[in-house]
């Protein structure tokens, strides 16, 4: 009885920290949400008065310089503020990064307003994300917490900076579960529920009780037409592999850039912005905007199909440039896109009432993104949070799963974890001095790794698997990767430490212990 009264107590204590980590997180990401949105709103206002007086438009190019040598010099004292900061979020949970946390807070708040106000095709999410994380990292440093809680602080304020971004606290809270924690402990799901209801609470005090995508919308898809929802989440899935292949080859396309720095081609994205402010100014933003238009009048095939084809290029204009902003909402945004374009050929083609093509929108918003991040209970809380309708569940639910299942057979990888990975490579690499070697070791029938997770394995220190091959050819490895037996593990390490690392991989191979279980 004393045990579970001291566990209870436990669990209270955490929950308590967890609405003050929701509380302090929702102050933050509220401001920092309000600002994004006040700031696109001058924006827009401001490229449809320089339509009509066009000489201004050159001195715009001289405002997006000084915001790019802004926003490069705060990337450059702290470069884990590029990006969405969900896979550095998911590092530092996973114990493969340490970042710390003012600095992060600080100039991934002012870096993520001059970033995505002017309008890039740039979610808030993400950055909301980081900065909840980085509060919570900030309370239980100041609390004098054990790595251990701060990694549930850390959580919990991760779900709250997704909480109040969307308003959408189930979602938040279920996203760390299972795209950013991967552990569904009662401690952490409880703490960080109660983070991000608190953020929730303190987000809609600013924004008001409406759902972020509310649509008036009260058309239930009918039972007979179910299978064009199977064909909706496979054109979905290979349009989602194929978004994820293009993201992750952005650094090499950019690294073409060589006469600009790093840290400063923020400003290929922010001279860009212009003609299409000038020539397309609603299409600007996350696109929240852009779905929420979709509602009120939906466009022909033609225009959808350019608006999408836009959307799609410059978004990755945008991200690929390391500017702090996410890819979460623009997902979401090519997703309704998507299911405007399949929903308008179907009704073309006499397969599906007119009436029926917004639900293709906010199905293929749930699809893209399981199938993308490989998190279709997110991606199915999510949307329904966002909208504001129970209804839909079931045939989220179908294209969701039928979207990911795609993706997954076609090799696609989590895209948060991908990029993390990509993080560790490099930091990898950099620790490794001098000649690097290659380890080759065989899985044999009845290794404890046969049939195992690569991201179960406790990989010895200095080493990186690189490579796993099958049948006679190279898989980039990621977390969802099952090792089989036949496969051949190509690992890189340092080579004044091969036969160690040796040595450990054959102990990991031959001794169950030494698995993370």
């Amino acid at each position: 009885m004393q045990r579970l009264k001291q566990l209870d107590n436990t669990r209270l204590k955490f929950i308590l920290k967890g609405l003050l980590v929701g509380l302090l997180s929702g102050v933050v990401v509220s401001v920092f949400r309000l600002l994004i949105e006040l700031s696109l709103q001058r924006s827009i206002q401001l490229f449809q008065w320089v339509h009509w007086h066009p000489l201004w438009l050159l001195v715009l190019p001289l405002v997006s310089i000084i915001l790019a040598l802004v926003i490069g010099w705060l990337v450059k004292g702290e470069p884990n503020i590029m990006g969405s900061g969900i896979p550095q979020v998911e590092g530092q949970l996973d114990g493969d990064l340490t970042i710390p946390w003012w600095p992060v807070l600080w100039r991934k708040f002012v870096a993520g307003v001059l970033g995505i106000g002017p309008g890039l095709f740039l979610g808030r999410e993400g950055p909301s994300i980081q900065l909840g994380a980085a509060v919570g990292q900030g309370v239980a440093t100041r609390l004098g917490h054990s790595d251990s809680e701060k990694r549930i602080m850390l959580a919990s304020g991760a779900a709250a900076g997704l909480s109040a971004a969307f308003n959408a606290p189930i979602a938040g809270t279920l996203f760390v579960l299972e795209e950013i924690y991967h552990n569904f402990s009662p401690l952490v799901w409880m703490t960080s529920l109660a983070s991000a209801i608190a953020a929730d609470f303190v987000s809609l005090n600013f924004f008001g009780l409406t759902p972020v995508l509310h649509m008036h919308y009260a058309h239930s898809f009918p039972l007979a037409l179910y299978w064009q929802l199977i064909i909706l989440g496979i054109i979905l899935g290979i349009c989602g592999y194929i978004y994820q292949r293009v993201l992750l080859a952005l650094p090499k396309w950019y690294g073409y850039l060589k006469l600009i720095p790093r840290y400063f081609q923020s400003v290929v994205p922010l001279l860009l912005v212009i003609p299409i402010g000038y020539f397309w100014p609603h299409t600007l933003g996350g696109g929240n905007l852009v779905i929420l238009g979709l509602a009120i009048k939906l466009p022909a095939f033609w225009p959808l199909l350019a608006l999408f084809l836009l959307r799609f290029i410059f978004s990755m204009i945008s991200y690929g440039s390391g500017l702090p902003g996410g890819i979460f909402l623009p997902i979401l945004t090519l997703g309704a896109l998507i299911g405007a374009l399949v929903g308008t050929l179907f009704a073309q083609w006499h397969w599906l009432p007119s009436i029926y093509i917004m639900n293709f929108v906010i199905f293929a918003m749930a699809g893209y993104f399981a199938g993308i991040g490989k998190a279709p209970f997110t991606a199915i809380l999510l949307i329904t949070e966002m909208v504001g309708d129970l209804r839909h569940l079931m045939p989220l639910a179908l294209v969701s799963l039928v979207a990911y299942l795609v993706v997954d057979l076609l090799g696609g990888a989590p895209i948060y974890e991908s990029l993390l990975s990509r993080l560790n490579f490099g930091a990898t690499v950099a620790r490794m001095s001098g000649k690097n070697d290659r380890i080759e070791m065989p899985v044999f029938a009845g290794s404890p790794l046969e049939d195992r997770q690569v991201r179960d394995v406790k990989w010895p220190q200095e080493s990186l698997l690189i490579a796993v091959r099958r049948q006679n050819r190279d898989l980039i490895p990621h977390g969802d990767t099952l090792l089989r037996a036949g496969d051949t593990l190509i690992v890189l390490t340092a080579h004044e430490r091969r036969g160690a690392v040796r040595r450990k991989l054959m102990q990991i191979a031959t001794k169950r212990k030494n698995l993370q279980t």
